[in-house]
């Protein structure tokens, strides 16, 4: 999501293609047929969430990296309420803890990629944090085959490092991975707050819990940079991008493609990452880089596509 958002990030379900409600937007039922238009849906919210990412990576030197978490998910959290209004009473206490992990997972999954691609290259912190939600498939299918894909992860991970993360720099590196644990948890947890919240209640409130333990972090950092309005304008620009527009896209094609489907799609969201980089950063990859990158997306797309095959085909 990871992006993130996370998903982008900020995210999404790319590692949990059984259920949508892996999805932050909670449980939709698939349609079969006429996929075209929700296929572009889903890859246009990658494109959203990964061009959001580069340009929060040109905000940094503005706000900070914290700075810029700070204010994409406040931003993000501030139109998602005004747009959902949701419902706060008549929820129990574990309902309320769900979302509050739920939050918790988001912002410190967004805190560690903005921390990543404050280091490394875009594509790469994208690709090193793919492998949080790819090892939660791999480890909740339970299947020997899983472990080919675990493998051909890894040779990308190697291919990537170079044979050591001193090259793409290791602190960089491993807030990478630590995005890629913390998005697998939010995975887990935006699962539950599906079934929990409807609509995009949950999400709502979940990014109002993200932005509010990541607020003393942005402004311990930015201080009264964050109210300077051409930041507070990229930063309200980073939050529909990586968060608001990717999640109503994603929503509305979970509603007409197996989730097996846009979970593929998602796995390509490192290729993505990589484009933006490019493009918007200027971050050129090596042919050893893009390698690494193709092997973990074939890894992302096995494992999605051998645990979704029985539920495909019925």
């Amino acid at each position: 999501m990871n992006h993130a958002d996370a998903r982008s990030a900020d995210a999404s379900a790319v590692a949990l293609p059984e259920t949508a409600a892996a999805h932050p937007t909670g449980p939709a039922a698939p349609r079969r047929g006429g996929a075209a238009g929700p296929v572009a849906l889903v890859v246009g919210g990658a494109l959203s969430v990964q061009f959001g990412a580069a340009l929060a990576v040109l905000l940094i030197p503005r706000a900070g990296a914290l700075g810029v978490v700070t204010l994409r998910l406040t931003l993000a959290a501030l139109v998602l309420l005004l747009v959902c209004r949701p419902r706060v009473r008549g929820y129990s206490r574990s309902d309320w803890g769900t979302v509050v992990a739920f939050g918790a997972a988001m912002g410190g999954m967004n805190v560690c990629i903005y921390q990543a691609i404050d280091r490394i290259p875009l594509g790469a912190a994208v690709t090193l944090e793919v492998l949080g939600p790819l090892a939660l498939s791999v480890v909740a299918s339970r299947r020997l085959l899983s472990l080919v894909w675990a493998g051909l992860a890894l040779a990308g991970v190697v291919l990537l490092s170079g044979g050591g993360f001193d090259r793409l720099d290791p602190v960089g590196a491993g807030f990478a991975l630590a995005a890629g644990a913390l998005w697998a948890t939010y995975i887990v947890f935006s699962a539950r707050t599906g079934r929990r919240f409807p609509q995009a209640d949950g999400l709502a409130l979940a990014m109002a819990v993200g932005a509010v333990l990541s607020l003393p972090l942005g402004l311990a950092e930015a201080g009264t940079r964050l109210a300077v309005p051409s930041t507070l304008a990229l930063g309200l620009a980073v939050a529909l991008l990586s968060s608001v527009l990717p999640y109503t896209l994603e929503l509305i094609a979970l509603r007409r493609i197996p989730a097996g489907t846009f979970a593929v799609l998602m796995s390509l969201e490192p290729a993505v990452a990589a484009l933006a980089g490019f493009l918007v950063l200027r971050q050129a990859l090596s042919a050893t880089d893009a390698a690494a990158i193709a092997l973990v997306i074939a890894a992302s797309i096995g494992a999605v596509r051998s645990r979704t095959r029985p539920a495909l085909g019925s």
